[in-house]
């Protein structure tokens, strides 16, 4: 029969009962046990409002101050923390197995990158809002070119190689050079605006290692989420890794669209909020008295949320609420939505940007919570801020005049 959980011994099932607990705690991962041994504390949440609120404590192994984030859905996925490098001073050098990129959120500084045994370091210099990607593997040492400390976010696929390797020293001290990563040439960091359309489903990428102001940089019209919607997809140092740059225009909102967990949003211009609810209380909870379950997040720069938290698939919808244009920035680890489930060659669909009624998972705005429209119109008001939604984008289409297309 069943024993307790202290029970060193095992009994099969009397009769036709169940072996097993039945109800259990969910156990560390070698990566939850890698963030307890570094010694910093771990927030885990939907989101927070602005990482900058987060207390930093000293980081031994980096030579610098901490915090690891471990939002709702994206344990086992991907990896995050804030780190501080000190005024007038330096992280220690490191190398890694497992992918990173940075964001700047506040300082400046310069990078040195380089792998054993090359005569000099590459070195490109960083600012507020600069984004950057380290390659796999290299050494690399993050400076501090002010007297103040500068803040920078990092996403990693650490708990992917921890958690498989299971070895920290592997990880850590291992000499394998991805010459394919880090090829040494002289403008390997030099900053590039060429779009070009991605492989897999053919929306605006740009090939570049670094940006220096992802906050302002130009983004090409896309149209997927709002109309006047921009985005790109930065494809770093031949990474995993999987990130895009989105804007909203002021005074317009995000059509609500379901998919798995992984995407963490994160603010980099404006104000806004996110809504996010399961997949199964359907498109209208608020009007159908289900809204226990309904999670909310206000943030600001720089602010993140996880789109959907719950590890099924869950709808989720962003609100630009003042009068900069909202601009996020969405990190996926490797778990992009060209690495959905199928075999090679299968064919899939953009479905979060394709209408429910077209087979996609986006709601149109006719097909929405009423809730959703007047609360936002509401919050514009309070803040200043002209509502610039078309009313026509409410109206249900009919069979003769076919579906509006956002």
């Amino acid at each position: 029969m069943p024993h307790d959980a202290d029970t060193t011994h095992w009994h099969e099932p009397a009769g036709t009962r169940k072996a097993g607990f039945g109800a259990f705690r969910k156990q560390p991962t070698p990566y939850d046990a890698f963030m307890e041994s570094e010694g910093l504390p771990v927030f885990r949440d939907i989101g927070i409002s602005k990482v900058q609120n987060l207390p930093l404590v000293p980081w031994k192994r980096t030579g610098g101050r901490g915090h690891f984030i471990q939002l709702y859905g994206t344990e086992t996925k991907w990896g995050c923390y804030v780190v501080e490098v000190p005024g007038a001073g330096a992280l220690n050098p490191e190398r890694h197995m497992y992918e990173e990129i940075f964001l700047v959120i506040e300082g400046r500084g310069t990078t040195e990158v380089w792998n054993e045994g090359d005569a000099k370091p590459h070195v490109f210099e960083w600012q507020k809002g600069s984004m950057f990607s380290i390659p796999m593997n290299a050494w690399h040492r993050l400076v501090n070119a002010s007297s103040s400390g500068a803040l920078l976010l990092a996403g990693t696929t650490a708990p992917n190689v921890l958690n498989m390797l299971n070895n920290v020293d592997a990880v850590f001290n291992n000499p394998f050079v991805f010459r394919d990563r880090f090829n040494g040439a002289e403008d390997f960091f030099k900053a590039r605006d060429d779009i070009e359309p991605d492989p897999v489903r053919g929306l605006a990428m740009r090939r570049t290692n670094f940006i220096p102001d992802v906050v302002n940089c130009d983004l090409p019209l896309d149209n997927r989420r709002s109309v006047g919607y921009r985005r790109v997809e930065p494809f770093m140092t031949n990474n995993c890794f999987y990130f895009w740059i989105g804007e909203h225009q002021n005074g317009r909102y995000s059509k609500g669209h379901a998919h798995t967990s992984a995407a963490v949003l994160i603010c980099l211009k404006g104000k806004g909020y996110t809504y996010s609810w399961p997949e199964r209380l359907g498109v209208a909870p608020w009007r159908d008295g289900k809204t226990d379950e309904i999670r909310r997040l206000d943030y600001e720069p720089v602010g993140m949320v996880s789109a959907a938290p719950g590890g099924a698939r869950w709808y989720h919808q962003h609100f630009s609420v003042s009068k900069d244009p909202f601009r996020l920035t969405a990190w996926f680890g490797p778990h992009n939505p060209g690495r959905d489930p199928g075999a090679p060659g299968q064919k899939h669909t953009d479905y979060t940007a394709i209408d429910l009624p077209d087979g996609g998972t986006a709601i149109p705005y006719w097909m929405e919570d009423p809730y959703l429209r007047e609360e936002y119109e509401a919050t514009l008001k309070g803040n200043g801020v002209e509502c610039r939604m078309d009313p026509a984008w409410y109206e249900k289409p009919d069979a003769a005049g076919g579906r509006n297309v956002v």
